[in-house]
């Protein structure tokens, strides 16, 4: 099985003006006197893994958090000048910020242009006030509007917008004037997200003290599924479970490198790497973080190496959540297999479920698979 270098770069920012209420992520609000020890530790990262691998070129670099966009312009310049001090960073590379409404103006979305950020992927969430609310975001509905209008402004030809639905108490008639409003705004793509509950949220505990109603996941499906014909009927590129691009040229680059399970570095507190049948992932406090790379170690929390069985099923799971499914060809090229031969038993049950269409050249989701992919991506998971 050959081992590919990294061509994509992830740099987390885990820090936030508040934590959301669904929200488990590797952030933190309340820190700011660490922004700038933490972008000097970011660099501080980088210069430790060029020295071990000193030849990469960067095709996407993805600056997520957390909300990326409580930094300053002057530390992201930092950011990207770390990159360019440590490697090589493709003139064609796409490079993505996120954004928060409620977090960033007009003067900062030109900066960040400037410095040159070719995508923004803005976290809406929702264009429902009360919704908004419930979810514990900073912004109203209108400020995200006017947040993607300056954007436009500052010349973004690429936005993502992120919205999420099967919500505690949103109809469907909620989130289809939020999609059809978003719509309206003409992005570049689209992430539709249906909520995922995890403990330990103050969403979660609201649920389970009753404050608030679970969510029904067959509201969830039919939000989905009536996204899916909305989206269609404009004409709308449905390319991952999730994930739809109003162009080709606007699929999202560095999010392929995750789907067609590539290999990927990860920077800063948190993060995680997968490169040559290696997983590992770094400290999640920044405070632990900074004093490591300021200590001159390295901030690595933890590793795992994956066996053949696991990367092949991983290699499944991913690349199922694309449209067009796993292709044969790259199976065999990777692991020197075929994969009808080694999920034989697995294909067959799947498909009798109409969960998934064996082609001649691919093996992909079925309408009715979109809907249940959890059960069919649980088939592949090694014994």
């Amino acid at each position: 099985m050959s081992e590919l270098q990294p061509s994509s770069l992830y740099i987390h920012i885990p820090f936030c003006r508040t934590k959301c209420h669904y929200c488990d992520f590797s952030s933190y609000s309340g820190l700011e006197a660490l922004y700038e020890p933490y972008v000097s530790a970011v660099s501080g990262e980088m210069a430790q893994w060029a020295a071990e691998w000193p030849t990469l070129e960067w095709q996407t670099i993805y600056i997520g958090g957390g909300t990326p966009s409580v930094l300053t312009p002057e530390q992201v310049a930092r950011l990207l000048a770390g990159c360019g001090a440590s490697w090589r960073v493709a003139e064609s590379a796409e490079i993505t910020q996120e954004a928060n409404p409620g977090t960033i103006n007009s003067a900062q979305l030109v900066a960040l242009r400037r410095l040159g950020i070719t995508r923004l992927s803005l976290g809406v969430q929702s264009l429902d006030d009360g919704l908004l609310r419930l979810l514990g975001r900073i912004h109203t509905a209108q400020e995200a509007v006017d947040t993607f209008r300056l954007a436009r402004q500052a010349g973004y030809d690429n936005i993502n917008l992120d919205l999420m639905y099967g919500l505690p108490g949103q109809s469907l008639a909620q989130w289809q004037e939020t999609l059809r409003a978003a719509l309206a705004l003409r992005p570049d793509h689209l992430s539709l997200y249906a909520l995922t509950l995890h403990e330990e949220t103050p969403l979660t505990r609201q649920i389970a003290c009753g404050v608030l109603p679970a969510p029904d996941d067959d509201m969830a499906a039919e939000m989905y599924t009536w996204a899916r014909r909305e989206l269609r009927a404009q004409g709308w590129l449905h390319y991952e479970l999730s994930n739809w691009a109003a162009r080709r040229e606007s699929i999202c680059r560095h999010n392929l490198t995750y789907w067609l399970d590539q290999p990927y570095l990860g920077i800063g507190a948190g993060a995680h790497s997968y490169v040559g049948r290696r997983r590992f992932w770094n400290v999640t406090q920044p405070d632990v973080y900074i004093q490591r790379i300021t200590a001159g170690e390295r901030p690595v929390a933890g590793a795992e190496r994956l066996d053949a069985a696991t990367e092949m099923a991983e290699m499944m799971m991913l690349g199922l959540r694309l449209i067009e499914g796993v292709s044969y060809r790259r199976f065999r090229q990777r692991f020197g297999c075929d994969l009808r031969e080694i999920y034989a038993t697995e294909l067959d049950a799947l498909a009798r479920y109409g969960l998934i269409i064996i082609g001649t050249e691919w093996v992909r989701l079925t309408e009715r698979g979109y809907l249940l992919g959890n059960e069919v991506f649980a088939r592949f998971l090694p014994a």
